[in-house]
């Protein structure tokens, strides 16, 4: 079987600011993001052949791939936007590392953002959150986001005994790792208690227990890992990658405490040829608590029903066995929608090159697993990041 393990490197990262950024639009964010991308790779834009992006929300665009292009004044031979909601930054990892291993471009900016906080009145964004639902079957009873996941959240409980402390002590790792980010959106420290005493949005989930509402944009560089050693930076690997889709709609779930990352952690492992135990950190997809609690489980971090005690552990912050989104996550860091796992893509390749503040530095950083998932649970990816090939 033709496998991509080590054929394809990340060679350029950056971040625009993120949180609430008034006065610069989704689009210029987004381009604001690959200009920065190309200066970290210490190359020009005539040098890119290959161009993804995802739609905006607060700016729209039919061919937003193309127009981004037009933006930027180049003129790739590949050329996509995608939407697999919030897995995007990673679905589209995969597609773009097969492009590369089968000549299609040779060096592929991928570069991402929005503006949910400054670019959305209240109506809009309370339209985006209850149109998401199966028209038919689900939008009729008025539910939102975050009561979706509240079921997943309900479930585990259900099934396993997780708590509210339990889910709390994803956020307040998240937020602790965020104090060490001066980059993040929220950085005043939390506390279990804060957590479970915050506003109550859909039972069970806290207002502390969601993710943030963002501004920002980031952007990645791939290219073959034979021609990764010319550039600037130090290369980051992709060691293995694998998707798993289970389903559109909530309500049409086999499982709401099992979900489809168990394949695509398998999927990625096996191209990897490691395990869980070998992975020095992890970024997991945090649009909200319960979803950490079931990925620590399906990836192979803990027992299943075990996620919520390892997560109240410590285990999951720095210093731990598996410091889990050390940039501080969507629940700290920011999320501007479907590009919010840009953020903890551009931060395993920081952690890997060893290049952030050494309070937040993961000692001895080899290997990662990134994680993301799009929809309601539904497309997931995983991403196992490696600094050697070998």
């Amino acid at each position: 079987m033709t496998t991509l393990r080590g054929k394809v490197a990340i060679v350029g990262a950056a971040d625009t600011e993120v949180g609430i950024v008034p006065n610069i639009g989704a689009t210029d964010l987004c381009v604001r993001a690959a200009l920065s991308a190309m200066r970290d790779a210490g190359i020009n834009k005539d040098q890119i052949d290959g161009l993804i992006t995802c739609d905006s929300m607060a700016e729209p665009i039919m061919y937003h791939a193309e127009a981004i292009a037009e933006y930027l004044q180049i003129f790739p031979r590949y050329c996509m936007s995608v939407g697999t909601g919030g897995g995007t930054t990673f679905s589209i990892m995969h597609h773009a590392a097969s492009a590369i291993a089968t000549g299609m471009a040779d060096t592929i900016l991928i570069a991402m953002a929005d503006s949910l906080r400054s670019g959305l009145t209240r109506e809009q964004a309370m339209l985006m959150q209850s149109s998401t639902g199966h028209p038919q079957f689900e939008q009729p009873y008025g539910p939102t986001v975050p009561a979706y996941y509240a079921l997943i959240g309900q479930a585990h409980a259900a099934k396993y005994g997780t708590t509210a402390e339990h889910l709390a002590s994803v956020a307040v790792a998240c937020r602790k790792h965020a104090a060490l980010n001066p980059t993040a959106q929220m950085r005043e420290p939390i506390t279990v208690e804060d957590v479970i005493t915050s506003r109550m949005i859909a039972n069970p989930l806290h207002l502390l227990d969601c993710s943030l509402v963002s501004d920002g944009g980031s952007a990645v560089i791939l290219t073959s890992a034979e021609r990764a050693k010319d550039f600037a930076q130090r290369p980051v690997y992709m060691l293995g990658v694998g998707e798993g889709h289970g389903h559109e709609h909530i309500s049409q779930a086999q499982s709401l405490t099992t979900s489809a990352a168990v394949e695509s952690g398998q999927r990625a492992y096996q191209m990897a040829g490691l395990t869980a135990a070998d992975m020095d950190f992890a970024q997991l997809y945090d649009c909200f608590t319960p979803t950490v609690i079931v990925e620590l489980e399906d990836l192979g971090f803990c027992a299943k029903g075990e996620g919520g005690p390892f997560a109240a552990s410590g285990a999951i912050e720095l210093g731990g066995s598996l410091p889990i989104n050390t940039h501080g996550g969507m629940l700290s860091h920011c999320h501007p929608g479907n590009p919010g796992s840009m953020f903890a893509l551009t931060e395993s390749v920081f952690q890997l090159r060893g290049s952030v503040a050494p309070e937040r530095q993961v000692k001895g950083a080899e290997v990662a697993m990134v994680h993301a998932q799009g929809g309601i649970m539904s497309s997931h990816t995983s991403l196992i990041l490696g600094n050697e090939v070998n």
